[in-house]
């Protein structure tokens, strides 16, 4: 069982851009989408398909809330991954992801564009929900708990469209 510990936090600033070793644009729709799959089967999760460079993958992600959550990730051949995005998949999220090393962490920082340009967060994976982190400057507010910052609702509410309520985090 692939268990994601993971949390996510507003980026504040651009000074984790000098600080970023690598980057990546991607692109993700979701196949299956956990609010319709919870009301006709009961099940939980969500069915992505990505594409990042050279690389896709399939992922079956849990649709908790939270610090952890189960995730699998398959890789498929990006021809197959971009066909399915186009086929089906409602809209997609895109993104450039910046690899930013701080304090023997990587945090992902995710650059929105498109519906969502203007939004930044960082997300940091860890061994434990216990695990503490060293927060760099450019780290603001933690948003793990707030659905409006999961790529499934960025699709459905993209952040161009959130009320200015939302976005100062009420």
């Amino acid at each position: 069982m692939a268990v994601e510990i993971e949390r996510k936090f507003l980026v504040t600033g651009d000074a984790w851009r000098a600080q970023a070793v690598h980057e990546q644009r991607m692109v993700q729709g979701y196949l299956i989408d956990a609010g319709l799959v919870r009301s006709q089967t009961g099940t939980r999760c969500s069915l992505r398909v990505r594409v990042g460079g050279d690389q896709a993958w399939l992922n079956v992600k849990s649709a908790t809330l939270g610090v952890e959550r189960l995730e699998y990730d398959y890789p498929i051949p990006v021809a197959d991954a971009e066909r399915m995005l186009g086929d089906f998949c409602n809209g997609v999220v895109e993104k450039v992801r910046h690899y930013v090393p701080h304090a023997g962490l990587t945090f992902e920082v995710d650059e929105f564009f498109g519906e969502s340009a203007g939004l930044i967060v960082a997300e940091v994976e860890l061994q434990s929900t216990a695990q503490a982190i060293a927060r760099p400057d450019w780290l603001g507010r933690e948003v793990t708990a707030h659905l409006r910052y999961y790529n499934l609702n960025l699709l459905q509410h993209p952040y161009s469209r959130w009320s200015e309520r939302e976005r100062n985090g009420e």
